[in-house]
């Protein structure tokens, strides 16, 4: 239904990665969902009414709940989708991580509740009513959130949207506690026994902790979470098909938002070519890399004297005590300076954010190696962190 309301609302509809399509998905979505969230609300208030029952009283309400989530939702995309100001040059996606933030309080909020209502059941059992009609009626409901959750999670991958993402949380959320409530009534019907408190209770801690899973994975894009190892090494090897590249570093990726990315890396170069030759050539990557990554990015050039034996020997030398610090340590950018009669020997060693040493503590090392091996040069030393640079 959601991709045929999509063929015919959304222009371009399959071209997931432009802003605009996004915005379209996600406000349909949204839509979509208060519409079938009211549905639930009826049909769920009813069957409450009918069984006297407070967990599917709590199951309606969750419901209730879910609708609000929907209008966040719509509203999280519209206002995601404005374009870049004085103030906000980066533009404003950022905010759609913020209503996936709200959607996972309204979770948080929602458990809460049933967990209250459910400790008072237990407290104060009352008996429940159960026949096919309540059942039929919570059956569909769960056939209704299924599919919330597909299509949620189908596009929320697709538009890499967290708020999708955390609906398709919350929906089969409410699919397991509508189902403990079917089970639980049946059971009670069955057996003459109160279980409507019980149930409750167990749907509430599922459901707090898909609150708990839906805010972390929203608060990490907020914080500035590193890129995957999946997407570092797919941007080396587009890098790195370009002959005249010699080696590749120092990658930064920055998100403002599913559809606003920077990046920024070194790339190594021979310093026999001309500066000309070098601006035109990472031009031609940079354009390569933000049609690919839908980014702006931007190449630092490193010129790398390969030429000159007696640096190159320095070069290895100085890499082989800086190996010694173990094998997960990478050691690139190194160069000679000359300031008049000052040599500097200068390079980047970058090390795990988990490494035992500090960066202070690795950069005396590196700088004590130097110097017992070339005690007329005065070294530079940058310590890099491999999860964010590589």
């Amino acid at each position: 239904m959601i991709q045929f309301l999509a063929g015919i609302c959304i222009k371009d509809h399959k071209n997931y990665n432009d802003a605009n399509v996004r915005r379209q998905y996600g406000i349909l979505c949204g839509a979509f969902g208060v519409v079938l969230n009211i549905i639930l609300v009826v049909i769920k208030s009813v069957a409450a009414l009918m069984a006297g029952s407070v967990s599917i009283l709590a199951d309606a309400a969750n419901n209730l709940s879910d609708a609000q989530t929907s209008i966040v939702t719509i509203i999280g995309f519209k206002l995601a989708s404005q374009k870049p100001d004085k103030k906000h040059p980066f533009g404003h996606g950022r905010i759609e991580y913020v209503a996936g933030l709200i959607v996972a309080f309204f979770i948080f909020g929602m458990a809460i509740e049933l967990l209250r209502t459910s400790v008072k059941k237990i407290l104060a059992p009352e008996r429940t009513e159960f026949n096919l009609v309540i059942a039929g009626i919570l059956i569909v409901s769960i056939l209704i959130k299924l599919y919330m959750f597909v299509y949620n999670k189908d596009l929320g991958k697709k538009i890499s949207s967290a708020v999708l993402v955390n609906n398709a949380k919350d929906s089969i959320s409410d699919v397991v506690s509508t189902s403990v409530v079917l089970f639980s009534s049946f059971i009670s019907n069955a057996f003459d026994i109160s279980l409507d408190g019980y149930a409750g209770t167990l749907v509430a801690c599922f459901i707090f902790y898909q609150a708990f899973e839906a805010t972390r994975d929203t608060i990490s894009p907020l914080l500035g979470e590193a890129p995957s190892e999946e997407m570092i090494m797919s941007i080396e090897q587009d890098v790195l098909q370009y002959d005249k590249i010699l080696g590749v570093h120092d990658i930064v990726v920055h998100n403002y938002g599913p559809s606003m990315t920077m990046m920024s890396l070194h790339v190594e170069i021979s310093s026999d070519g001309t500066l000309l030759e070098a601006h035109d050539l990472v031009d031609e990557i940079e354009q390569f890399l933000n049609n690919k990554y839908s980014c702006s990015s931007v190449i630092h050039v490193d010129p790398v004297d390969f030429h000159n034996e007696e640096v190159w020997l320095m070069r290895e030398k100085i890499a082989g005590r800086i190996r010694a610090l173990g094998p997960d340590i990478r050691f690139h950018d190194f160069r000679i300076i000359h300031h008049g009669v000052q040599k500097i020997i200068a390079f980047d060693i970058v090390v795990p954010f988990d490494y035992d040493a500090s960066d202070d503590e690795v950069r005396e090392f590196a700088k004590r190696s130097c110097m017992e091996m070339y005690p007329g040069y005065d070294t530079e030393v940058t310590v890099d962190k491999a999860e964010i640079l590589r």
